[in-house]
């Protein structure tokens, strides 16, 4: 007999929840059609794939080998899906994006404003999340796309230069009544109230890095959680920020001042899994999204 897709996800199910009773109660079949299928599995591959005398049921080392196996197949599976339901003239479609979560405050919106004009029968799902998950979920193909920035990346995950990010100081219009000089060097920045993003921000550690090798201690009167959040109070405040430029961009009462020394720039990448299937979704968005940065003057990235 041949294994079926319903035997690899029972087995795999199992292996999740570490207990037929849950797995059952996930997959909504009752516990003895499951045991039954899996004995079912068993039988066919002919070797023992759980450990049933343990609290908890577990993979045996047979069973981690073919479920890393089983796993594959479904994910190649579920992209063999999209495949065929993808079409190439793109009435419709759909992309799973995820990015850091700096890029909500001045690129999601304007990229998604475009993709929605070229190609509005396209759905988009967006996530906000770190770095690390982006390419842990590319991975396990659950997005399609990533937008971070470049460095090290897990094995199998492959970077597109985009462009270059700058940060600067970031004032609102009464702070610029103060006339700061231009560029603003970085030991004044201690005569300024800043609002700051909060600790568990990549770019806040960005910004803390460049303060603490110029010996700089910044008056830090807000710390936010959300970008959003930082910009509505340098709008209606004296208060000032250290954000990309790239967010005064759509925000005229913002106003960048360059720093010197400057933090250093961050190359921006589109991240996606190396080898994977592409859907004709995300290579639309690729182009789209090279052709926006280039519009919006955002800096070209070097090497």
């Amino acid at each position: 007999m041949t294994p079926e897709l319903r035997h690899l996800r029972y087995l795999l199910a199992v292996a999740e929840h570490g207990s037929f009773t849950r797995a059952a109660e996930a997959l909504r079949v009752s516990q003895p059609t499951l045991s039954q299928q899996v004995r079912q599995l068993e039988r066919t591959v002919g070797a023992q794939l759980l450990d049933r005398t343990a609290r908890r049921v577990r993979l045996t080392d047979a069973g981690e080998t073919y479920a890393h196996h089983a796993r594959r197949a479904l994910r190649d599976l579920a992209a063999a899906q999209r495949a065929v339901r993808d079409v190439q003239d793109l009435t419709r479609g759909h992309l799973r994006l995820a990015v850091t979560p700096t890029f909500t405050a001045y690129l999601v919106g304007p990229l998604v404003a475009a993709l929605h004009d070229r190609h509005p029968g396209i759905t988009l799902n967006v996530t906000e999340m770190p770095q690390d998950r982006i390419e842990s979920a590319l991975l396990a193909d659950d997005v399609d796309l990533g937008i971070a920035f470049a460095g090290a990346h897990l094995p199998g995950v492959d970077a597109t230069t985009l462009f270059t990010e700058t940060l600067s100081l970031v004032t609102g219009a009464r702070a610029a009544e103060d006339e700061l000089p231009r560029p603003l060097p970085v030991r004044q920045l201690a005569e300024l109230q800043l609002a700051l993003l909060s600790g568990d921000f990549a770019t806040r550690g960005h910004i803390d890095a460049h303060f603490a090798a110029h010996r700089v201690e910044p008056r830090i009167a807000v710390e936010a959680n959300s970008v959003q959040a930082l910009v509505e109070i340098v709008r209606r405040t004296p208060i000032a920020t250290v954000l990309p430029d790239a967010v005064t961009h759509d925000h005229p009462r913002l106003t960048p001042v360059p720093l010197e020394p400057a933090l250093p720039a961050r190359t921006v990448t589109l991240l996606r899994r190396g080898g994977g299937y592409e859907s004709a979704a995300a290579r639309a968005f690729t182009l789209l999204a090279r052709d926006l940065v280039r519009d919006r003057g955002y800096t070209d990235a070097r090497p």
